[in-house]
């Protein structure tokens, strides 16, 4: 153990990809590919992705839920994680992104497994509890529009069960959560998001410097 942070360099971030990364050969593709989108950015790590597909099997997941899909990848990541019959339930707006997601999924032998709910993803998690969802899930993972993190990580608590799990990812937004100078709508939001989470005694919590910062929300 140690009390502080090991400074993650370029050379050190090749180094844990080369010696814990085992990322399916059809998602090291779609991720190099997208490497060149503009929107690069809004694909998670693979060392998160890899690591939703751990929690995923140890929490012995049958059902999960995602807020914001893009290209699909953390999304495979965890239905490759999920028994057969599994099911994780996925939220997006945008059919062009979501088409290539579903692409991914048929290559990557987990289409069945996803289910895809187009639309502003308010108006999907409170069609899910008004549908009798409520504690049925057993992993969430929010990847959205920041200034909505904090309604969207309380629908998850309706809809995740006792026990589960939410992950939350960008809640070090590149650093810009601690330069008092970034006062953007989306970073003062990620800054009072943190700050919720921090005081929300319904939750244990982690938060996982890896990628763009990672929290972990246990629900009590």
């Amino acid at each position: 153990m140690s009390r502080i942070h090991t400074p993650l360099t370029p050379d050190l971030t090749d180094y844990i990809r080369q010696v814990a990364l085992r990322e399916p050969e059809v998602l090291r593709r779609q991720r190099e590919a997208t490497d060149a989108h503009p929107h690069a950015s809004m694909q998670s790590a693979p060392e998160q992705g890899q690591l939703l597909h751990l929690l995923a099997r140890l929490a012995g997941a049958r059902k999960t839920l995602e807020v914001g899909v893009f290209m699909g990848y953390s999304s495979t990541w965890v239905a490759l994680g999920l028994p057969e019959g599994g099911k994780t339930v996925v939220c997006d707006q945008s059919e062009e992104y979501t088409a290539h997601a579903r692409r991914l999924w048929r290559a990557a032998g987990v289409e069945d497994k996803i289910e895809l709910r187009l639309g502003p993803a308010l108006g999907t998690l409170d069609a899910l509890i008004a549908e009798g969802n409520g504690g049925t899930f057993d992993l969430a993972f929010i990847d959205a529009d920041k200034a909505n993190y904090a309604n969207y990580f309380d629908r998850a608590m309706v809809l995740v069960r006792p026990g589960g799990l939410i992950a939350i990812d960008n809640v070090l937004w590149h650093g810009d959560v601690t330069d008092l100078s970034k006062t953007d709508a989306d970073t003062e939001a990620i800054r009072a998001f943190n700050r919720k989470l921090q005081g929300d005694d319904r939750v244990t919590l982690s938060l996982v410097p890896l990628g763009d910062g990672l929290t972990l929300a246990c629900k009590l």
